[in-house]
């Protein structure tokens, strides 16, 4: 960890709602001026969207059915650590983008599904902000936690992930529901033993839980709302946290432990608003170079 140049880093599994989590803290860094470099997971992905199609082919011949995105084999962790340890000594580190859509893909000249080639960070930037599946995984062979000053996570209750993934899977990228459920299945051993050991090295974990019924999340026609939920907060470190101004800024908050504060689900973005922006400005200020 360095505080030279900040690196934050907002990890969830697909589908647990970590976009919206960064468009906040976009915002934050709007409204403070804060010149963030964004770097999303999807482009430190191994594979292509067609190589990993083959990749996926070849482990079915190999009576290998999970291997998955959520998995170290099929991303690549080391390069992602480099960036994490480059870009806190140094400021800048080696990036791509993944091209996800036509759009994306257009102004490149390249088709959907592909990787710009790698090129260096601009210098110059405030800190560098990913977004990801990995953010605070640790291997044999690597370990990103420990290049990271701000670790988050996004974690939804199971049942609700899995809603949002069924329903954005369908609705928007036209799978079938059985293509949707061997997914998830698929994933499952890496989701297990590289996912869910992140969230308890994060700072702080924001956790959505609904207040109506998703005991069967895969015949749900409708993801549950905001004000039919309630967002958990975990703080690794209580001892730091104004928990009484929460309570008083996050109308029908509580305590439920000693580190966790529940808030409104539509409260969330406020909550978020209320944690981060003084922990971003403290790390801004920590720096050597620090503009106050």
């Amino acid at each position: 960890m360095s505080l030279k140049h900040p690196v934050v880093a907002i990890t969830g599994s697909s589908g647990a709602g970590t976009t919206s989590v960064t468009r906040t803290f976009q915002e934050i860094f709007r409204r403070e001026g804060i010149d963030a470099a964004v770097v999303e997971g999807d482009s430190f992905h191994r594979f292509d969207r067609g190589e990993m199609a083959l990749a996926m082919a070849e482990a079915e011949q190999n009576a290998d059915r999970h291997f998955s995105h959520f998995g170290p084999e099929a991303n690549l962790l080391s390069e992602l650590e480099a960036l994490f340890r480059d870009y806190g000594e140094t400021g800048v580190g080696l990036v791509r983008r993944y091209l996800h859509d036509e759009a994306e893909a257009k102004p490149f000249g390249q088709p959907p599904g592909t990787f710009t080639p790698w090129q260096e960070l601009a210098p110059g930037s405030d800190l560098l902000f990913y977004e990801g599946l990995h953010g605070a995984a640790v291997t044999e062979k690597v370990d990103m936690a420990r290049h990271t000053d701000l670790l988050v996570g996004v974690v939804p209750i199971i049942n609700l992930e899995w809603i949002q993934k069924v329903i954005r899977d369908k609705t928007e990228r036209g799978y079938s529901g059985e293509a949707v459920l061997d997914t998830i299945l698929r994933r499952m051993p890496d989701y297990v033993n590289y996912i869910c050991p992140q969230f308890s090295r994060t700072y702080v974990n924001f956790q959505r839980v609904p207040t109506v019924d998703t005991s069967n999340p895969f015949v749900a026609r409708t993801i549950p709302t905001a004000d039919e939920s309630f967002v958990v907060i975990r703080f690794a470190d209580p001892k730091v946290i104004d928990f009484p101004y929460l309570l008083s800024m996050l109308h029908d908050s509580f305590m439920s432990r000693r580190n966790c504060i529940v808030v409104p689900g539509g409260k969330m973005d406020l909550a978020m608003q209320l944690i981060f922006t003084p922990l971003i400005l403290r790390l801004m200020d920590k720096r050597p170079n620090s503009r106050v």
